[in-house]
């Protein structure tokens, strides 16, 4: 599947934060996001595969592009018998933020990117729209900490498996409500922690890296984005536990559903009967081959933003396979006019 498809998927990450990056800074969230996705779908449709979106534009609104359940590729066309048999594609579920911190491309600020992960047909938890508790951590730590231990354990534990103290370990929490205590106990414990507004994706993959400064991604985000993270996670061999969250009073704002026992009641009709249950990354990102792609489009710890020029625009993004065991950052100048003019800045 990587060798299918590798080259083409970064190609779809890339296509999605041209064109949101266009739209940095003019404080329009909701255009950035839907230029990304329009974008992402129409490279997507070119690609000799059958797909299926099992994490996509909202799962209970009426998105009209990379929808929950949509099928994408070429055989998606109109035309499509003009082009492929579908019994000769590779079938693959897909999981899709266009648009990885809209606010971040809005305002301006570092960290937003594209994102995608892809897996066999079932390889994907097709995680509720719901939020997550997360906890990811460096390859080094993985199967030592844990979700279920205190943040005060977990960075005695990091601080032994990475052999620093933990004075210079750096953890990453959204800055929310609902994470004050948590801060607090992290401080208190003497590490660091770097707030973020948006986009936890890029903070967990950052986890699986030496020199990023990023140690440990702790607190609650959307579960769709936990998937996401953790096919980053499972493919690199770094550490990602992830546990659905159903009560509004945990999370404080913005929980969909009216409330925990319709939460409850909807996770069952999910099949999804051991609601407090906690997966990790091989249970949120199954299949046999998976493959994490994921393009800046402002700078952030992992890849810089998308950079225009007279003539074109450069990329650097990031594919991470469980297949070849590798995670190549792949600079890319993409060039819309006359290649003699253009300039690199």
């Amino acid at each position: 599947m990587e060798n299918t498809l590798g080259l083409e998927i970064i190609e779809v990450v890339e296509q999605a934060a041209i064109a949101s990056a266009r739209w940095m800074g003019k404080g329009e969230k909701n255009i950035a996001d839907q230029v990304a996705v329009e974008a992402m779908r129409e490279r997507m449709n070119k690609i000799y595969m059958r797909g299926r979106i099992v994490i996509g534009e909202g799962e209970r609104d009426d998105a009209p592009m990379l929808y929950i359940g949509e099928e994408v590729g070429i055989c998606s066309r109109e035309d499509a018998k003009d082009f492929c048999n579908p019994d000769e594609l590779v079938e693959i579920d897909i999981a899709v933020d266009p648009c990885e911190g809209t606010n971040l491309v809005a305002y301006g600020q570092p960290g937003s990117m594209a994102v995608l992960a892809i897996s066999q047909k079932g390889g994907l938890f097709a995680a509720p729209d719901f939020y997550m508790k997360k906890l990811a951590a460096p390859p080094a730590a993985k199967g030592k900490v844990d979700i279920d231990k205190s943040a005060t354990e977990n960075l005695k534990i990091l601080s032994e498996c990475l052999g620093r103290s933990i004075e210079e370990l750096v953890v990453v929490v959204m800055k929310r409500e609902r994470h004050n205590d948590l801060i607090k106990e992290i401080r208190e414990a003497g590490a660091r922690v770097q707030l973020i507004s948006d986009g936890d994706v890029g903070a967990a993959v950052s986890c699986g890296f030496a020199g990023t400064n990023i140690h440990c991604l702790m607190g609650i985000g959307a579960a769709p984005e936990g998937v996401i993270s953790a096919a980053a996670m499972r493919a690199m061999g770094g550490h990602f536990q992830g546990q659905l969250i159903y009560d509004p009073e945990v999370v404080k704002t913005g929980l969909i559903g009216e409330s925990k026992q319709a939460n409850i009641e909807r996770l069952n009709s999910m099949n999804i009967t051991d609601i407090d249950k906690v997966y990790d990354a091989h249970e949120l990102a199954s299949g046999e081959t998976v493959l994490f792609a994921a393009c800046g489009i402002t700078s952030g710890n992992l890849m810089q933003g998308v950079r225009f020029f007279s003539g074109g625009a450069r990329t650097q993004s990031l594919v991470i396979s469980n297949q070849s065991k590798s995670a190549r950052f792949v600079d890319t100048i993409h060039m819309s006019g006359d290649p003699k003019v253009v300039q690199l800045h």
